[in-house]
């Protein structure tokens, strides 16, 4: 139970970083998706190391965010009791966040945002330098409902270009 204190107090904690709630440092603006993707990704990765799992950016980490998810997970649910079972949006976007920021460092890249769509978490796509885009958030959503669509292969296929 001590991992899953650690990871509530980061999801508390995380809850002003998040886009709904957040503000800029140097105004009382809201933050861009921009800002907010790699400053959840630092704070799910904080969150799963505590928790036992290799969330340290290098590109072999996707395969612990895959762990995560069977640990995690059962027949396309969070797991009772576990690390998905409470504030599971925000979770997911801090997932998706992490394996695209683990992308990006590795070949370079932009997100590609958009501050006014209502669902712009969820849409927030990455083109890497090779020119591939794809959609990190929506990728573990779809990891969440089933163990087929597998982080480390689309990973994997991102990289071949």
């Amino acid at each position: 139970m001590m991992t899953r204190r650690f990871f509530g107090l980061f999801a508390a904690v995380a809850a002003a970083f998040l886009p709904s709630r957040a503000t800029s440092q140097t105004t009382n603006a809201p933050r861009r998706l921009q800002e907010d993707i790699p400053i959840t990704a630092q704070w799910i990765a904080n969150a799963l190391q505590s928790s036992g799992y290799d969330a340290d950016f290098a590109p072999k980490s996707i395969s612990e965010v895959e762990r995560f998810f069977r640990e995690q997970t059962e027949d396309g649910e969070p797991v009772s009791g576990g690390l998905l079972a409470q504030d599971i949006g925000p979770r997911l976007f801090a997932l998706g966040s992490y394996c695209g920021e683990v992308l990006r460092k590795e070949l370079g890249g932009h997100w590609q945002t958009d501050d006014s769509d209502p669902e712009g978490e969820i849409n927030a796509a990455l083109e890497v330098a090779s020119g591939v885009t794809c959609w990190p958030m929506q990728r573990v959503m779809k990891r969440l409902r089933s163990s087929e669509d597998d982080l480390v292969a689309w990973a994997e296929g991102i990289r071949r270009g």
